[in-house]
């Protein structure tokens, strides 16, 4: 055979060859699995004392896609839904002290702020009103060092009491996120409103039904509405259909008798 008629034949083999290659190589890699990613978010650990002892709990918070630094509160109630207790509240509502609280020429510095829209169902629920006429917790009459911690960047445990007589009981959960406005919850749907625009969508409050006699039983909690959009009044309002990314902030919220670190 001579160059003429050999060149023809090779090349047009050799570019279904390079052609190939590259599709074999990928078939071969898609049936091998991908390394694991070892790295794991470390998950904060947070321990209260609304007691000095009684029935253990521990709650876990696994935060969702929308997390970014929310006011988080849990309480409980009886199951009359009557207050008995906070068992967590972030920092700052339980002080009433901000650590972006004020602006001093260009830049912010911890300062007072008083955000009567952030949790305000379990605010009037709780029924202690400030001189403001705010139902808060103030730098003056802050809430106790025992229930308080600043709100974890991370999935987290709260680990704590229930008094050892409280056999049946609800644990509530409020949580709020300011800038999650959505197509609903827009700025221009209160315009008039600054508390309003302090919270965007308004809080969640979140509900599990607790038996103590059931030791080592997850319960999860679950949305049953959201607060009032400026913390005006403590009414708790059912439909959660206008909510969007604030049901987001909390991928998961468990709570278990026993099992305390």
């Amino acid at each position: 055979m001579n160059e003429k008629f050999y060149l023809p034949i090779i090349i047009p083999a050799m570019k279904r060859y390079f052609i190939l290659l590259p599709l074999l190589a990928l078939l071969i890699s898609s049936c091998v699995k991908p390394p694991k990613n070892t790295e794991q978010e470390t998950v904060t650990t947070l321990k209260t004392y609304p007691y000095i002892e009684g029935t253990p709990i521990r709650i876990d918070f696994t935060k969702g896609e929308e997390f970014y630094y929310p006011l988080i509160v849990f309480w409980i109630e009886d199951e009359q839904g009557n207050y008995i207790e906070t068992i967590y509240a972030s920092q700052s509502i339980a002080t009433g002290v901000f650590k972006f609280g004020v602006n001093d020429k260009g830049k912010w510095a911890p300062g007072e702020r008083r955000r009567s829209a952030a949790l305000p169902y379990w605010g009037h629920k709780r029924g202690f009103k400030a001189p403001d006429g705010l139902f808060l917790p103030t730098p003056q009459d802050p809430l106790p060092d025992a229930i308080t911690g600043a709100t974890p960047k991370t999935s987290f445990v709260v680990n704590s009491f229930v008094k050892p007589e409280l056999k049946k009981f609800r644990l509530m959960m409020e949580i709020n996120q300011t800038w999650d406005w959505n197509n609903y919850w827009h700025n221009n749907l209160y315009p008039d409103d600054e508390e309003y625009k302090t919270s965007c969508q308004p809080a969640l409050v979140y509900m599990g039904e607790v038996d103590t006699s059931s030791a080592g039983q997850t319960i999860e909690l679950k949305p049953i509405g959201h607060s009032h959009y400026s913390g005006k009044t403590g009414e708790l309002f059912p439909d959660i259909s206008t909510l969007t990314t604030a049901l987001q902030i909390a991928e998961k919220v468990t709570v278990r008798i026993g099992g305390v670190d």
